[in-house]
């Protein structure tokens, strides 16, 4: 099977890693010099597990500046574009996720899209309207900076929302390249995926920032 992935943040290039181990993988990036790097497996970002991994100089994956030499004739693409909060508009910048979709369509209207980046809730279904004739869907990373090739590997959960053959499909392949047996996959509608994924992101913040107000007590209290 033949899988284009857009972008190569940490995010896109862990899951490019993952299933280039069974897969033939290509992913796409505006900046020439990441896709320089990869092609000399050389990480561009700091994970010593994706760096081991590159040193194994993986046949199935390769990078290229150019939409084409990915889109054309792949099953899948997973999307893994920035899409970064706007203070100003409360919202997130989904204009990324937008271009590759529209761009991958016009080279591939087979393609089946899963989307990874962070979007707001209700996207997915957007997206899906604007393109009837495509499979578009959403499925959460749970991915640490500097651990994700590994959390890719040992995942606690994959989530797909898409409760179709195509959903079942693309969580089989991620199951497929984890070492961690009997990973839970749960396919879900395509709002509830992105729910998911908000409310784990809240809760993560609402720990750190919990753990921050006791290190400052402890700090102004003296205490050990």
């Amino acid at each position: 099977m033949k899988i284009a992935v857009a972008g190569l943040g940490y995010v896109g290039l862990s899951n490019a890693a993952l299933l280039s181990q069974n897969h033939t993988v290509i992913a796409v990036d505006i900046n020439a010099e990441r896709v320089d790097l990869v092609n000399r497996y050389i990480s561009p970002i700091e994970d010593i597990e994706l760096s081991d991994y590159l040193n194994s100089k993986p046949k199935n994956l390769s990078a290229t500046t150019e939409p084409r030499e990915a889109y054309e004739d792949a099953d899948f693409l997973i999307i893994a574009t920035p899409t970064d909060y706007d203070a100003n508009t409360d919202f997130f910048n989904t204009s990324s996720v937008e271009d590759v979709v529209s761009t991958a369509l016009s080279i591939n209207s087979d393609l089946r899209i899963a989307i990874k980046s962070t979007i707001p809730v209700g996207f997915s279904e957007q997206i899906q309207a604007r393109y009837p004739n495509s499979t578009i869907f959403f499925s959460p990373e749970f991915l640490r900076e500097g651990h994700a090739f590994y959390d890719n590997i040992y995942p606690s959960r994959i989530v797909v929302g898409d409760r179709t053959q195509v959903g079942q499909t693309f969580a089989n392949l991620l199951a497929e390249g984890a070492k961690k047996l009997d990973v839970p996959i749960l396919l879900t509608d395509a709002t509830e995926a992105e729910a998911i994924k908000l409310f784990s992101n809240t809760y993560l913040a609402l720990r750190v920032a919990y753990f921050n107000e006791l290190d400052t007590y402890a700090t102004v209290r003296g205490l050990d």
